[in-house]
C-alpha cells in the first residue's frame, strides 16, 4: 500500500467472476507523509483513504468483470461507516461484491476488516465508460502487479 500514490491494494486474494466478488489484501505502511498531518504523534489512516481502498477493490472487480473494456469511475459513496481506527502496520482484508448493475452503472457493497474485525463498509456506485487515452494499459499493468490478471484467466 502506497498511500501518497493512491495505490491502496497490495494483492488480490480471490476473484469470483460468477459470484461477482473480490477479496484483496493490503498492509498499511509503517511510515507515510499522510501520517505527518493525520495525526502528528498519533498516525491514523484517513477515512477518505479507507473509502478509496474499498473503491479500488470494487473497481478492480468491475474491470475484471468487463474484461478491461471499460473504466469504472467512482460517482457516489453511500452509507459509509467507520467502526474503528486503522494505524500503521494494519493488515487489511477488503471484500467487495456487485449489488446492482445496469445502464452504464455498477453498484457495489464493500467492507474492510483487520484480523476479522470489521473496520469500515460502504455502498459505492461507479459509472463505466471507455478508457480515456492510455489509461487502459496502465490499469492492466497495475492489475498484473497485484495479481488480478493471473486470477482472472
Amino acid at each position: 500500500m502506497r498511500l501518497e500514490y493512491f495505490e491502496m491494494i497490495d494483492r488480490v486474494a480471490a476473484l469470483d467472476l460468477v459470484g461477482r466478488r473480490i477479496e484483496t489484501r493490503s498492509t498499511v505502511p509503517q511510515a507515510s507523509p499522510v501520517f505527518e498531518g493525520h495525526f502528528p504523534d498519533y498516525p491514523l489512516v484517513p477515512g477518505v483513504l479507507l473509502t478509496e481502498t474499498m473503491a479500488q477493490a470494487s473497481g478492480y472487480l468491475v474491470l475484471a468483470m468487463r474484461s478491461f473494456a471499460e473504466m469504472p469511475f467512482l460517482m457516489a459513496v453511500d452509507r459509509a461507516r467507520f467502526r474503528d481506527f486503522v494505524g500503521p502496520g494494519a493488515e487489511l482484508e477488503v471484500e467487495a461484491h456487485v449489488a446492482h448493475e445496469g445502464s452504464g452503472y455498477v453498484a457495489t457493497k464493500a467492507r474492510i476488516a483487520t484480523g476479522g474485525k470489521r473496520i469500515a463498509d460502504a455502498e459505492l456506485r461507479f459509472r463505466t465508460m471507455p478508457f480515456p487515452g492510455a489509461l487502459a494499459e496502465r490499469m492492466r499493468e497495475r492489475a498484473r502487479q497485484i495479481g488480478l490478471v493471473e486470477l482472472e484467466s
